[in-house]
């Protein structure tokens, strides 16, 4: 069974992606993503075993004339990443390890009914400034 228009993996550009490293390795380590590659230009972290429901992100070195800026979501790109949370507590406990390891936290957990009835979320950013949320909407 496929799962037609699905996210098989996403590339994001990072400043230093040695840096980034125990950034996204705590955030995505909690999300159940496990680093499966360090190479010259970056990492890549797996979420599983190529399959249905399988996602890779990769963390990659930014080139090129603007490498050395932090990301403006409002700028031609992406804007922000959202993933899915089991719950309100999985919602909670990703904030507080964002607390423990002193990632900048742009929302703490809040309810956002413009969003959807129950949408739940945190809200933060990587260390060059990306915009990322994990969210539990039933």
């Amino acid at each position: 069974m496929s799962k037609r228009g699905g996210i098989n993996h996403i590339d994001l550009t990072v400043r230093d992606p040695e840096a980034s490293f125990a950034f996204y390795d705590a955030v995505l380590g909690y999300m159940g993503y496990q680093c499966k590659d360090r190479h010259a230009r970056g990492m890549d972290f797996d979420n599983g075993e190529h399959g249905r429901d399988f996602c890779s992100i990769g963390v990659m070195k930014a080139e090129g004339p603007n490498a050395g800026r932090v990301h403006d979501r409002y700028s031609p790109g992406l804007h922000h990443i959202a993933w899915e949370a089991e719950s309100r507590a999985d919602v909670d406990g990703l904030y507080a390890m964002l607390e423990k390891i002193g990632a900048n936290v742009l929302d703490p957990p809040a309810d956002y009914p413009r969003y959807g009835e129950g949408y739940y979320a945190v809200f933060f950013a990587d260390p060059d400034g990306l915009k990322l949320e994990y969210v539990y909407w039933p």
